[in-house]
């Protein structure tokens, strides 16, 4: 009963919600994982989950060393899953209400400079390569937004392209002359690679053999070249040192939210943190 609950419950976040896949690919993983557990207390109907088992499972999770941002994550797609089932009158009490989130640190996001953004693409890229530099780093795009692009979401002529973020939110975002350059001509070669594969891919992002690029493979790349610098970097790095340099050189809080596509500015205003550490490092260095 609980499993299918749970099965239905995605299946609605999916429906009327239009969570991303890879979001219900999250929920799905908590709630089976939870799921997992009570069975240890003989538990498969929501109706029998009291609030001693959700603080028992609480206290697994930390002895299973999860981070407390994973542990914050798990219980929210608990309230989420038990909240929907007291809605659609599942169950008679929600024992979810009233559970304490662990007190998350604020860690300032990690950037790189302008300067090593430049060393990355003077690295002798391929063309492909390029265009995934230019959109990480100059649109500011999450690697799931990145890989999902459409041949369609770009118009070169009004230099913008569409993307679509968490709970498929769509977004526009202007492009620069550069990463405009890096697209034309990486289409180029794109058209030949499908045309001697026969294939008629719509994703933006394709190899030579015609294959879709992953997350993996940008994953992959993005690591090679901090290596490159001798720097630990992730693609979300080139998106937080997006979001930095722009403010950094003066853009407005809030359209470095829009274009980031945070739904709540204090998630940008963390960015503003950076950009002062940034400048007392860079003022200490020159003044010591």
């Amino acid at each position: 009963m609980l499993l299918q609950n749970i099965a239905e419950y995605l299946e609605s976040l999916e429906i009327e919600r239009g969570l991303s896949p890879n979001t219900i690919q999250a929920y799905r993983r908590d709630l089976y994982y939870f799921a997992n557990f009570l069975q240890s207390y003989l538990i498969d109907t929501p109706n029998s989950v009291k609030r001693n088992h959700i603080n028992y499972y609480i206290k697994n999770l930390y002895d299973q060393k999860y981070t407390p941002a994973s542990i914050t994550r798990k219980i929210a797609s608990l309230r989420g899953f038990f909240k929907w089932l007291f809605a659609n009158e599942k169950i008679s009490q929600d024992p979810t209400l009233s559970i304490e989130q662990p007190k998350l640190s604020k860690r300032l996001p990690k950037v790189i400079s302008v300067s090593d953004i430049e060393d990355i693409l003077h690295n002798h890229l391929n063309f492909l390569e390029k265009v995934i530099m230019e959109l990480l780093y100059g649109a500011g795009l999450r690697v799931s937004e990145l890989v999902n692009l459409k041949v369609s979401d770009i118009d070169l002529n009004a230099k913008y392209l569409r993307c679509f973020g968490k709970g498929s939110k769509e977004r526009i975002i202007p492009i620069g002359d550069k990463a405009k350059h890096a697209l034309k001509i990486y289409l180029k070669h794109r058209e030949l690679y499908l045309k001697r594969c026969k294939s008629n891919e719509k994703k933006l992002l394709v190899k030579e053999n015609g294959s879709v690029i992953s997350r993996q493979d940008v994953y992959v790349f993005i690591r090679a070249q901090g290596e490159h610098l001798a720097k630990h970097i992730s693609p979300h790095t080139l998106r937080h040192s997006f979001a930095t340099h722009m403010l950094e050189n003066g853009a407005d809080l809030r359209v470095v939210q829009e274009l980031l596509g945070h739904s709540d500015v204090s998630t940008t205003q963390l960015y503003t943190h950076v950009s002062k550490k940034r400048l007392k490092e860079i003022y200490f260095a020159i003044n010591s």
